[in-house]
């Protein structure tokens, strides 16, 4: 194992404690859905956006450990499949009726 095996490491592990902490913070946060079609919409937001703390640890950590990461180039289209799902449902919730605000 090299050093920037270490490195990388080191950052998927601080990029999971974040994670950790962002699904902490979303699980106190109380949201007032005005439908079910909100809370879906706003569970859905939530858990993009948590999923990518842990979407950029597990590429850290892919790129640490794997003999070959040439083949791991496709989970590139996780973060980013993610962001796009967050970036949705922001706009779907503040088009809602009572214009609900995803961030809290």
């Amino acid at each position: 194992m090299t050093a920037s095996d270490v490195i990388a490491l080191v950052i998927a592990a601080a990029l999971a404690l974040l994670g950790v902490r962002s699904l902490v913070t979303w699980l106190r946060s109380r949201f007032a859905a005005g439908s079910a079609r909100e809370l879906v919409l706003y569970a859905v937001h939530v858990t993009a956006r948590v999923g990518l703390w842990f979407a950029f640890a597990a590429l850290f950590a892919g790129l640490a450990l794997l003999d070959d990461p040439s083949s791991f180039r496709w989970f590139v289209l996780v973060p980013i499949a993610l962001a796009g799902i967050q970036l949705l449902t922001a706009l779907a919730l503040g088009r809602s009726p009572s214009g609900a605000d995803p961030s809290g």
